[in-house]
C-alpha cells in the first residue's frame, strides 16, 4: 500500500480594507499639501519669518517654566493626598476627598481666573494668629501676580489628578510588601518610601508623562491671566500684524515639537521603569519601522515538509 503525502499551498491572507484605507488616507493627506501649498492665507513666508522670532522663543521658554513648575506642584501634592486618601485616619482621608473633589469638579480656566481675581476677595494677605495680632501682611496683588496665579491653578488642579494616578498606583502593590515590612519593624513611612512608592513607579510613570503632556498643552490657558508664555506672545504679534492665521501656525508648530520631544522621552523612561517586567519590552520608532519594513519584503515561509518514518512501513 502506497501513501502520498503532498505539502499544503499556504495562501497569504489577504487584507483589501487595508489598501483601500490606505488609499483614502493618501488621497486626504495629498488634498491637505495641496490646499496648504496653495492658499496664500497660510503665508507661509510669515510663519517662517516668526518662527525664531526672540518673542516667540522667550514664549517658548516661559511654557517650559511653568510645566515644570506646577508638575513639581502637582506631583507633590498628588503623592501627599494619595498617602492620605489611603489613610486609615478619618479625618486625612476626608480631607483628601474633598480636595480632589473640588479640583477635579471645576474647570482650570475658572481656578486660574479666581486667583488671579483674588485681590477683589481678599484685599490683604497676612500671618499672625487666628484672631489675634497680625504679624506681617502684603498687598494681595503684589502677591498674586500672573505667574503665581498660573502656578496657583495648574499646580493645585494637577495635584487632584496625581492623586488618583498615585493612589492606584499605590493600590496596584501587593499588601504582603507592606505586611512583610511591617514585621521587619519598618514604619509607615519608610515602607511607603522604600517599599511600595518604587514598585508603584512602573504604574505611575506612564500617566504621569501624559499628564506632562496634558500640562504643557494647558499652559495655554495661562494667557488669559497676560502671562508671556507662548500663545500670549504670539497673541501679541498678530495683534500688530494682524496675521492671526500664521502666527497660530507658528505656535502650533512649536507646540507639536515640544510635544513630540516629551513623547520620546516619555517613552524612554517608561521602558526604564518597565525593565524586568513579563510585559514585552517597547520597541522604538525605527525599531518598528524596521521590523515592518523587513516582514514586508520577507517571503512567505516554506510550506510544512513531513518526514516519513522508514520503519513505519510506508512506502
Amino acid at each position: 500500500m502506497t501513501e502520498s503525502t503532498e505539502p499544503i499551498k499556504a495562501v497569504p491572507v489577504r487584507h483589501p480594507g487595508r489598501w483601500v484605507a490606505t488609499a483614502v488616507i493618501l488621497l486626504l493627506v495629498a488634498m491637505f499639501i495641496n490646499m496648504a501649498a496653495t492658499n496664500p492665507n497660510f503665508a507661509w513666508d510669515v510663519v517662517w519669518e516668526f518662527l525664531f522670532n526672540s518673542q516667540i522663543i522667550k514664549g517658548v521658554w516661559a511654557t517650559i517654566w511653568i510645566t515644570i513648575v506646577a508638575m513639581i506642584v502637582g506631583v507633590g501634592l498628588g503623592v501627599l493626598f494619595a498617602v492620605m486618601r489611603l489613610s486609615p485616619n478619618p479625618v486625612l482621608s476626608n480631607v483628601a476627598m474633598a480636595y480632589i473633589w473640588f479640583f477635579r469638579g471645576t474647570p482650570v480656566l475658572v481656578q486660574l481666573i479666581f486667583w488671579f481675581n483674588l485681590a477683589a476677595l481678599v484685599p490683604m494677605l497676612s500671618i499672625g494668629i487666628p484672631f489675634g495680632p497680625t504679624f506681617a501682611s502684603w498687598d494681595t496683588n503684589d502677591v498674586i501676580t500672573p505667574f503665581m496665579a498660573a502656578l496657583l491653578g495648574l499646580g493645585l488642579n494637577e495635584g487632584a489628578y496625581m492623586a488618583e494616578i498615585a493612589r492606584a498606583g499605590i493600590q496596584s502593590v501587593d499588601e504582603g510588601q507592606s505586611e512583610a515590612s511591617s514585621a521587619l519593624g519598618m514604619s509607615r513611612a519608610q515602607t511607603m518610601r522604600r517599599i511600595v512608592l518604587p514598585q508603584a513607579m512602573r504604574v505611575i510613570i506612564p500617566p504621569t508623562g501624559n499628564e506632562v503632556i496634558s500640562m504643557l498643552k494647558t499652559t495655554s490657558l495661562v494667557s488669559v491671566v497676560a502671562l508671556p508664555e507662548l500663545l500670549y506672545n504670539t497673541q501679541q504679534i498678530y495683534a500688530r500684524t494682524y496675521q492671526t492665521i500664521p502666527l497660530l501656525i507658528v505656535a502650533s508648530i512649536w507646540y507639536l515639537i515640544l510635544t513630540s520631544v516629551l513623547t520620546v522621552g516619555q517613552f524612554y523612561v517608561e521602558r526604564h521603569f518597565g525593565r524586568g517586567s513579563s510585559s514585552h519590552v517597547q520597541q522604538t520608532f525605527l525599531q518598528r519601522l524596521r521590523r515592518n519594513m523587513f516582514r514586508f519584503h520577507q517571503p512567505p515561509p516554506p510550506p510544512p515538509t513531513t518526514i516519513l518514518d522508514p520503519n513505519s512501513g510506508v512506502r
